[in-house]
Order: C-alpha cells, then sequence, then structure tokens
C-alpha cells in the first residue's frame, strides 16, 4: 500500500514515520510512503502557495494552481476522469477541520485500497475547487482546529497503516481492541459473552493490568488472577461498558449489545456496583 502526501513543509514528517509499527511497515515493503513539498510545484521567485481570499477575511488559502499541478506530478487526475478501476484502487483525501470525522471504520475503508493521497491544508483552508475537482473525501480527525493537516495527515497514516495485513504481525491485534469489528462477525459469543470484548459495535476497550499484582496499594483485580476464564469474560465485558457509559456515552447509541448488556447498562446507571 502506498502513502502520497501533499504539504507545505514535508519537514514535519522527517522521523515522525521512523519509528514504531509505520517504520517496520516500510522496512518490509508493506508499505510505502512519498512526501512531495507543495512549493515545488509553483512558478514564481517567491514559491509562492497561498493568497488572500475573495470576498476578503481574515487569513490565506491555498492556491489552487499548485495544489493541481502537485496531484497530477502524482499521476492523480480530476474525479470526472476517473475510470471505475481507478476509484477502486485509489483515494484522494483532504485533511480539513470540516470534514467527516475520521473513525476507525473509515481506517478501514482506506486500508483496503492501493493508494491514499492525502492533502494537507493550511492557513484558512484550501480553494474549494481543488476539492471540487480532485477530492474523494474530506476527513476532521477531531472537532477542533490545527495549525495544518500535517499532524491530521500523520495520524490518518498509522491508523490505517497498522491495518495492512501482516504490519502487526498479529492480525488480531487489530481487531481485538477498542472500535474493532463486532464480535458477532469474528466469532461467536461464549455464555453470552463476547470471547474478546475487543470493541464489539465500537465499545471502548476494557482495563489491562501486568505485573507487579500489587501498586502503590492499588492491587489487581481478584477476578483476573482466579483462573474462572468465563468470569473474567463477564468481568472485561462489564467494565468495557462501564468505562463506554462513562467517557463516550455517544457510542452506546450505535453499539451492538446483548440483553444482558443492557442489564447491565441500567445497573451501572444506576450506580450501583
Amino acid at each position: 500500500m502506498r502513502f502520497e502526501i501533499l504539504t507545505i513543509f514535508p519537514e514535519f514528517f522527517r522521523g515522525f514515520f521512523e519509528h514504531g509499527v509505520v517504520s517496520r511497515a516500510q522496512k518490509t515493503g508493506l508499505i510505502q510512503i512519498g512526501v512531495r513539498d507543495l512549493r515545488e510545484f509553483t512558478h514564481d521567485r517567491h514559491r509562492t502557495v497561498d493568497d488572500r481570499p475573495f470576498g476578503g477575511g481574515e487569513g490565506m488559502v491555498l492556491k489552487a494552481e499548485p495544489l493541481a499541478e502537485g496531484l497530477a506530478g502524482l499521476g492523480v487526475l480530476p474525479v470526472a476522469d476517473r475510470n471505475a478501476e481507478m476509484r477502486r484502487r485509489e483515494t484522494v483525501v483532504l485533511l480539513s477541520a470540516q470534514g467527516r470525522p475520521f473513525t476507525q471504520a473509515v481506517a478501514r475503508e482506506l486500508a483496503q485500497l492501493e493508494r491514499v493521497v492525502l492533502i494537507c491544508g493550511r492557513y484558512e483552508g484550501v480553494d474549494e475547487r481543488v476539492n471540487q475537482l480532485y477530492c474523494d473525501r474530506e476527513i476532521s480527525i477531531g472537532d477542533y482546529v490545527l495549525s495544518g493537516g500535517e499532524l491530521a495527515a500523520a495520524v490518518v497514516l498509522d491508523a490505517v497503516a497498522r491495518l495492512v495485513p501482516g504490519v502487526l504481525g498479529n492480525e488480531a491485534s487489530s481487531e481485538f481492541e477498542s472500535f474493532g469489528v463486532g464480535d458477532a462477525a469474528i466469532n461467536t459469543d461464549v455464555d453470552g459473552v463476547p470471547r474478546s470484548q475487543h470493541g464489539a459495535g465500537g465499545l471502548l476497550d476494557y482495563p489491562h493490568y501486568t505485573r507487579p499484582a500489587e501498586f502503590r496499594g492499588v492491587a489487581v483485580p481478584d477476578v483476573l488472577m482466579g483462573g474462572d476464564h468465563a468470569a473474567v469474560r463477564r468481568w472485561r465485558r462489564e467494565q468495557q461498558l462501564r468505562k463506554t457509559l462513562k467517557n463516550r456515552p455517544d457510542l452506546l447509541e450505535n453499539a451492538a449489545l446483548s440483553t444482558e448488556d443492557l442489564r447491565v447498562l441500567e445497573r451501572l446507571k444506576g450506580g450501583r456496583s
């Protein structure tokens, strides 16, 4: 899989992709990353990439011409000129605060492609004609404003790269975690409780513990030390529901919940332990 990043700050990515999972994936050839400087596609002595917005207003806007030339340099055609095969193989993403929220589901969509082109917005944004003519989707990584799309590009690339088969070594690692694919799509529930409790239906993960068994007066929950795997599964599922209720109650609206899950949630909402 190949990622292309179009940015006015290519040096931002130096070192960022040289560590951890992304670095190993590049070394083994599972993914490739190309970073292109938008200023390479300018033709004036000042290498101008931005200009004042029509209609007035604060800030500057990234110009359409260098972005269009940069995309052409990457072999990207306007949306209207792409055939069905091209659309199945690659996508062009504009990173901006006005985009569709980036979720694990979106990451899974992108991981099915052969190439993802990421345009890093800057200043007040990008000339909308670039979005209209070249971009397949507009993505935001959260309801806040960054100085530019470089951080967002790094976030998207990392989240997508780890879903590429072979990148994590154990493919189950990307399934059995928060926001993973629902358990029902992977395995049969055991005693009404999913085997992994990895984020079925988009719930948050359960708490994790390791040695020592006691740290600064806080002990690992007894259920995790007892060897009863069914009890562990039930405890983890409850903790998963508890953490989601506390930190992301919005996720419960679309979660795949069993009758037992609903009973547990009612108890948790009532404040009973």
